[in-house]
């Protein structure tokens, strides 16, 4: 079955299984092994002669688990990777060489510079032809050793020695929003950006035991990380995973004792457990991190990611209240609530700890989600609905709000329905453009963030980008009605066009976008498993998975409305405005531009490594 649209015609299955919140069994990363973040798996394959950063030697083949590492996304990304295949010169393309970059990344770069975007799948049957195997030559025998990544060994370029902090960096500590590091990037893009070896250096604190929740974990990778000093402090990691998945994740953490594990509990169908977040216990005191990032490399090295790094929390004296230490947003509370929804014992000791810490310095309210059926009073304790009631308790009205548009921003989409009313704008939109307890409900423009074929093939990790971007022909091509509502991925401001984004963010801009009514950091894609949507003609709020971000609103800083920070790196130490991590205003898809979908191929142009995109 074939469709056209503006997006390009698309080939795609008659499978009616247009849910993209439903994943295969295993969430977990072999060590070692590159994973294309909460999605892809396709075939990966290089165009034209590699450049030097492409010759690797034959890879090992890896075990079966190092394939089982998430959504079916990520699980095609990296058998590609594992077997790039060149993009074979064309007629267009003849005699157009390659360029390295003079940036001194490494990166290999296309020569054309006429490349308008308009990258069309093709069937199977029009791909390249690879030569069969010679029987002759013979391949190295490999007993152990695995490539660090599928991409082949000399995939990541290594970090320069500066790279990660020897002292404490300059920070915006009036926001605590700090964008992750990106190897490649002009150094200055870097200053006031953290690495997670930055977050758990001495740097930050004396560690004594941590807790990392997260949806994909890298183990040996993730030990790797804590300084040498602290490497074997107690870590609990909080995760999803069941049966098979569960028991990999419990083997990759066999060499290090210190691991243990709590496993949160998925009682609907196609939940996740999504959140990622960071508890870390200092002899100096507590403190909480709440991000974007996955536990895996790939997640740190070449994307647009975000976090909020809370102050140092003091212990409390002994002996204090039962409401000692809460701050104006009630911070505490809402992260006790959180995390007393995992009805976990592992976590009690953690419930325990934070109680006898002093939050009061937060300034952010937390946003969080948890599976299950909610009623009454209670439908507003997570999801939309709970931002929503945020946004009418603490915002006021705004003269003109109506000229205000919503923007959201994620790397992933779920299933919106057959029009927009049926979630997107009869119940979502309801939240995002509240503002106060006014009675107008204005229909002002919204604005949505997702990455264009185009912005995948240009990017810093090339085609291979697009497997933490999951978005399925099979859920697209039910509702194109939502990509008239895209726009590019464009970061110049942060220096990070070029690095996809594996960051959420919602907001609400002022018609020339120079101030915010509020900002939203999350994990929460735009989905209902999410959100969560209404059932029972409203009466009931269901939420499928565990979600977690943070909520600026002016109020909690004494401002009317924040402004936009311009230009927000190298970051000084005195105040600016917010750090949006994309240009404002947001960049309309053209004519030409599709949304990036990961399970069609991409062969009519290569990327910045030479390579093709073909879904296995």
């Amino acid at each position: 079955m074939s469709q056209d649209s503006q997006h390009g015609k698309w080939t795609i299955s008659s499978s009616d299984d247009d849910d993209d919140e439903a994943l295969p069994p295993s969430r977990t990363a072999t060590s070692g092994s590159r994973q294309p973040t909460e999605s892809s798996h396709s075939s990966y394959r290089s165009a034209t002669p590699s450049p030097p950063v492409e010759v690797k030697p034959e890879p090992a083949k890896p075990p079966v688990s190092s394939l089982a590492v998430g959504s079916e996304a990520r699980q095609s990304a990296a058998k590609n990777q594992l077997n790039p295949v060149k993009y074979e010169t064309s007629p267009s393309l003849a005699g157009k060489r390659k360029k390295v970059a003079s940036d001194s990344t490494g990166w290999a770069l296309s020569d054309s510079d006429e490349d308008d975007g308009e990258v069309k799948g093709k069937s199977l049957s029009d791909l390249p032809k690879k030569a069969p195997p010679n029987p002759k030559t013979k391949k190295p025998k490999v007993e152990s050793e695995r490539p660090p990544s599928p991409h082949g060994r000399l995939y990541y370029i290594d970090e320069p020695d500066d790279f990660f902090e020897s002292r404490l960096p300059p920070l915006n500590d009036t926001y605590r929003f700090y964008l992750n590091k990106v190897t490649g990037l002009e150094k200055k893009y870097n200053n006031g950006a953290l690495h997670i070896r930055d977050i758990l250096s001495p740097l930050f604190g004396t560690l004594k035991e941590s807790v990392q929740f997260n949806y994909c974990f890298d183990i040996a990778w993730m030990v790797k990380q804590y300084p040498s000093e602290f490497r074997d402090r107690p870590v609990l990691i909080v995760h999803g995973d069941k049966r098979e998945a569960k028991a990999r994740l419990i083997q990759q953490a066999q060499p290090f004792p210190h691991v243990r594990f709590c496993q949160a509990k998925l009682d609907i169908a196609f939940g996740t457990h999504h959140t990622k977040m960071m508890l870390l216990w200092y002899e100096e005191g507590f403190r909480v991190i709440i991000l974007t990032s996955n536990l895996i490399r790939a997640d740190w090295y070449q994307k647009t990611q975000g976090m909020w790094m809370s102050p140092l929390f003091p212990r409390l004296p002994k002996e204090s209240r039962a409401s000692a230490g809460e701050s104006p947003t009630f911070f505490k509370r809402d992260l006790l609530e959180y995390l007393a929804s995992y009805r976990a014992p592992e976590l009690e000791e953690w419930i325990q700890r934070i109680k006898e810490h002093d939050l009061s310095e937060t300034r952010v309210y937390l946003v969080g989600s948890t599976p299950g059926r909610y009623v009454g009073s209670d439908m507003e304790r997570w999801g939309h609905l709970r931002l929503r009631k945020l946004l009418y308790e603490h915002t006021n009205p705004i003269p003109g709000e109506e000229r205000w548009p919503v923007i959201g921003q994620f790397s992933s989409i779920g299933s919106m329905g057959l029009d927009k009313s049926k979630w997107l704008a009869g119940e979502f939109q309801r939240t995002l453009t509240t503002l106060g307890k006014s009675s107008l409900r204005p229909d002002p423009p919204m604005h949505l963030l997702y990455p264009s074929v185009e912005n995948v093939r240009t990017s810093l990790e090339g085609y291979p980008a697009g497997g933490s971007l999951p978005y399925s022909i099979q859920t697209a091509q039910k509702q194109l009605w939502l990509h008239s509502y895209f726009h590019r991925w464009k970061a110049e401001a942060t220096g990070r066009s070029h690095a996809m984004p594996h960051i959420k963010t919602y907001m609400r801009a002022s018609q020339d976008y120079s101030q915010l009514a509020w900002f939203l950091v999350t994990s929460a894609n735009l989905s209902k498993a999410a959100w969560g949507a209404l059932e029972k003609n409203n009466t009931q709020m269901m939420v499928r998975s565990y979600e977690l971000g943070v909520l600026y609103l002016p109020s909690a800083f004494g401002m009317k409305t924040f402004s936009v920070d311009k230009n927000p790196f190298p970051v000084s130490a005195s105040f600016s405005g917010f750090p949006v991590p994309f240009d404002l205003p947001p960049t309309s898809y053209t004519t030409k531009d599709q949304p990036w979908i990961w399970n069609i191929p991409y062969s009519q142009a290569p990327d910045t490594h030479g390579n093709i995109w073909v879904p296995s």
